[in-house]
């Protein structure tokens, strides 16, 4: 497994990064032996991160952590990281953080961590975190710093979804050292050139950005809710981009799949690698339903690069927006 530096924490991260969240769901639905099974799996491949979240589950995925790090020697347990969601009525908004996190930490069994993120989408509108509550006086980055310096946390990030433009100024505020960035073969906007007129989120430019900033990068939904790994429909495809139901993207990703016939491996081996072979993307954040998901995820890492023809094919395919636009 490679370990890549993860932009200005100068932490080494594994190229694969363990999810917690519900649509894998390995972590909420399974059996204890199962989830035993996958996280030793994990360790043993060389995974040693693992991303979670108050949210997965209403604390359901950072509790199984808890205990499940506690059975592991404390010399090959990954690190973690969990997120923080901000109630945007007002109020005192460090406190809030230092709530959350204090929850998270009974469930997870820790005392600290060396990346917290925020968990809001961005920008302004219903459900959304305007980016003064970031960046102004009192905001969400001032907030990071006192759980810095208190001890709580090493570093700070975000996800990057909501408005494009939002999650762009947060990068370049070089207030954050991470961001999680929606990227994978169906909206791969944020690092590969696509239409001017694109079907949903166009996060046009925002790896190149991270990059610019050293902000390091966690790519998140590499199999777009699943719908890259496989035809079978497990019912926790959840959308966090505008235009990708599931009625929406299953032609895209079948256009995908046509183009990526030949390649060898499974689908989603395929849809991993085309991640892993970005270089502005230092680790992908994967969620599992069982353990056969890791064991391919794991061989993924051992297989070559996309082939260049087939780049050039799907760079056709986006440039077109999958032939809608030009």
């Amino acid at each position: 497994m490679k370990r890549k530096r993860l932009g200005r924490t100068g932490l080494e991260i594994s190229e694969i990064v363990l999810g917690g969240g519900y649509v894998g769901g390995v972590f909420l639905h399974a059996d204890d032996d199962t989830r035993r099974a996958v996280l030793r799996t994990a360790v043993d491949g060389g995974i040693n991160w693992i991303d979670t979240a108050p949210s997965y589950g209403d604390g359901q995925s950072e509790q199984a952590f808890g205990w499940l790090l506690a059975e592991l020697e404390a010399n090959v347990r990954p690190q973690v990281s969990t997120k923080v969601a901000i109630d945007d009525a007002g109020g005192d908004l460090l406190g809030q953080m230092r709530d959350s996190l204090e929850r998270s930490f009974r469930r997870l069994k820790l005392d600290h961590v060396p990346l917290l993120q925020l968990h809001n989408k961005l920008g302004n509108g219903p459900e959304r975190l305007p980016v003064d509550r970031v960046l102004g006086k009192g905001g969400v980055a001032d907030a990071f710093d006192t759980l810095k310096s208190e001890g709580a946390i090493d570093h700070c990030g975000f996800t990057a979804l909501g408005d494009p433009a939002a999650c762009t100024t947060i990068v370049d505020s070089g207030r954050v050292d991470t961001a999680q960035v929606y990227f994978n073969l169906i909206n791969p906007s944020a690092g590969v050139d696509v239409a001017k007129q694109w079907h949903s989120n166009d996060y046009r430019g925002l790896l190149g950005r991270c990059q610019a900033m050293d902000v390091g990068v966690l790519g998140i939904r590499v199999y777009a809710a699943g719908l890259l790994a496989s035809r079978y429909r497990h019912g926790r495809e959840i959308p966090v981009a505008e235009s990708a139901s599931y009625e929406e993207e299953r032609p895209r990703a079948d256009t995908v799949a046509e183009v990526m016939k030949d390649v060898p491996g499974t689908s989603a081996q395929k849809a991993l690698r085309f991640v892993l072979d970005h270089p502005h993307v230092d680790a992908a954040v994967i969620g599992l339903a069982e353990l056969d998901h890791l064991v391919q995820a794991l061989a993924a890492t051992a297989m070559a690069p996309l082939p260049d023809a087939v780049g050039k094919e799907l760079e056709r395919i986006w440039q077109s927006n999958y032939g809608a636009a030009v």
